[in-house]
Formats: C-alpha cells, sequence, structure tokens
C-alpha cells in the first residue's frame, strides 16, 4: 500500500511535471498531447484531471496557448521551463539522499 501512494504521488500527484516535460520539448494540442502522455509515461490521468491541471498551468503562467490553422495548441513558457527545471532538481535531489545502497 505504501508503494502503491508513492506511485500515486509521483505520477497523479505531480502531473505538471510531465506536461511541462512533454510542452518543453514541442507544442501540441491537447488531444494529441495526452494520446502522446500516454505512450510516453504509461500512465493515463481521467481526463479531466488532464484539463484541469492544463488550466492550473496556463493560470500561473507556466503554458500558453496559440492557435495554428485554426487549432489550439499548448506550449510551456519560460516560467514554465524554470519552474520545470526546478523541478527535476528537487526531484533528483531527494532521490539521492533518499538512496541508501
Amino acid at each position: 500500500m505504501a508503494f502503491e501512494r508513492l506511485v500515486s504521488s509521483l505520477t497523479r500527484g505531480n502531473l505538471w511535471l510531465y506536461i511541462l516535460t512533454m510542452l518543453s520539448e514541442q507544442p501540441t494540442y491537447p488531444l494529441d498531447l495526452k494520446r502522446k502522455f500516454r505512450q510516453r509515461f504509461h500512465f493515463s490521468p481521467a481526463t479531466i484531471t488532464f484539463y484541469v491541471v492544463i488550466y492550473k498551468l496556463r493560470r500561473e503562467g507556466l503554458v500558453e496557448t496559440y492557435q495554428n490553422n485554426g487549432r489550439k495548441f499548448y506550449r510551456c513558457t519560460n516560467k514554465g521551463l524554470k519552474t520545470l527545471q526546478d523541478g527535476i532538481e528537487f526531484v533528483s535531489r531527494t532521490a539521492g539522499l533518499l538512496k541508501s545502497i
């Protein structure tokens, strides 16, 4: 049970890390982002949860939208890139502190 809580926390509980990672690599439209998400990270959050996280990222200025050929695309902002970098460094430092072998 403890391990399952950890997995949930590091995946669904921190979707923003995964979404910013993908958007930092390539702007994309929402449906494609969700499809590629499952292929890459091997888990699939509920659609509503996925969109709520994107909405919050936009509200924080970490993600922005633009239109291309009538389609709405998302991309990472500079603030989003910095936040992603900080998040990855924190996770890495934390893993290093927990490493016992």
